[in-house]
């Protein structure tokens, strides 16, 4: 398929967004401006960005906390994500957070779950719901090489696969779960591979290349979207810095180190726009104005944004008083949650019929 001129800068631009945000917020961080970790992705761009490109009006992401790039592709705000690295009143988690542990349900962004793996069995649910509702949507879902060894990926994948679901599985190998090589955590060459113990299509591409990725993953899409079922993409790709801004990452041996940044992601991208004479260095220089005025205006917005006020400091730390109590079946030894009570009515409430009721059934 023949892309557009337009199409390729604005990928182009996603990415360079992307980048400078990141640089920006963790030039905040070291300032001592942001409190907490700071987790960036800077070597992943290809492969966010061109897999959220795949995506239409409709479909789901699921992401982890290296996803910024999907984030900004599916409409979310450099200004909120500023916010929220701020821990400002105004941002998604109104300051109780700040990572991109964010969401947006009505943009079909699902927030993600901090012990990794563990959003995959979530994907799967949402995938099963658009499925049962005979929606047209696709989840793409992503996870990061260490993932791939936990029960979650197992469950999730074997369920997918069982229910011929509408999701594609990202996996961001950057070679490193944490400190741990990805050597050290499977046998196989390529974590593509899991994907034949559940009968599911697997392959393993660069994930620096980011026309590969977006190819790859809209093949995948839409043969999710027909009804055929999930697949599992492995992009190959480095994570520049460590785990964290805490993390000198002085495992990675740095012969490897060169290797990987001699095929920057970005640099690679504009070398080949600019020898298809798509870009030019009139335009780039634009694209770079206009990415920088976007990360100012964000960081000014969330500096002059309101911190959380103090009183409200136990609010949405615990749920309110919840709608099921849960009472034991006659003759059971043990709770069940199949029958309860709703607190609020005292009526009985029985949990796999409201379920149903929810998707559609």
């Amino acid at each position: 398929m023949e892309l557009g001129r337009a199409f390729l800068l604005q990928i182009y631009y996603f990415m360079r967004l992307t980048r400078a945000l990141e640089d920006r917020t963790r030039t905040l961080f070291l300032q001592g401006r942001i409190v907490g970790g700071v987790y960036t992705a800077q070597g992943h761009e290809a492969t966010t960005v061109g897999a959220a490109m795949a995506l239409r009006d409709g479909d789901c992401i699921v992401p982890q906390h290296r996803d910024l790039g999907l984030h900004l592709v599916r409409g979310v705000s450099p200004r909120a994500v500023m916010c929220q690295w701020l821990a400002r009143g105004n941002s998604a988690t109104l300051g109780r957070d700040g990572q991109l542990h964010i969401g947006d349900m009505h943009a079909g962004i699902v927030p993600m779950i901090s012990i990794l793996g563990e959003s995959l069995p979530v994907a799967s649910g949402v995938a099963l719901t658009m499925k049962m509702r005979k929606r047209p949507g696709v989840v793409l879902a992503t996870c990061g090489d260490g993932a791939t060894s936990t029960g979650a990926f197992h469950e999730a994948m074997n369920f997918a696969a069982v229910q011929r679901l509408p999701l594609v599985l990202i996996i961001e190998n950057n070679g490193y779960a944490y400190s741990t090589p990805s050597s050290r955590q499977s046998a196989l060459q390529h974590l593509s591979e899991r994907a034949k113990a559940y009968g599911l299509p697997g392959e393993s591409i660069d994930g620096n290349d980011v026309l590969t990725v977006f190819t790859t993953v809209q093949q995948a899409v839409e043969r999710a979207r027909k009804g055929d079922g999930a697949s599992i993409i492995e992009c190959r790709t480095f994570r520049v810095r460590g785990h964290s801004e805490a993390d000198k990452a002085d495992y990675v041996p740095e012969e490897e180190r060169a290797s990987w940044l001699a095929r920057d992601p970005i640099h690679s991208f504009e070398a080949y726009l600019m020898q298809k004479e798509i870009l030019t260095m009139e335009t780039k220089a634009e694209i770079e104005a206009s990415i920088q005025r976007e990360v100012q205006d964000a960081v000014a917005f969330a500096e002059q944004s309101p911190l959380p006020a103090s009183e409200t400091v136990a609010d949405y730390v615990f749920a309110p008083d919840g709608p099921i109590a849960i009472i034991g079946e006659p003759g059971a030894t043990a709770p069940s949650y199949i029958n309860a009570i709703d607190c609020r009515t005292g009526q009985p409430f029985n949990i796999v019929r409201k379920a149903e009721e929810a998707i559609g059934r």
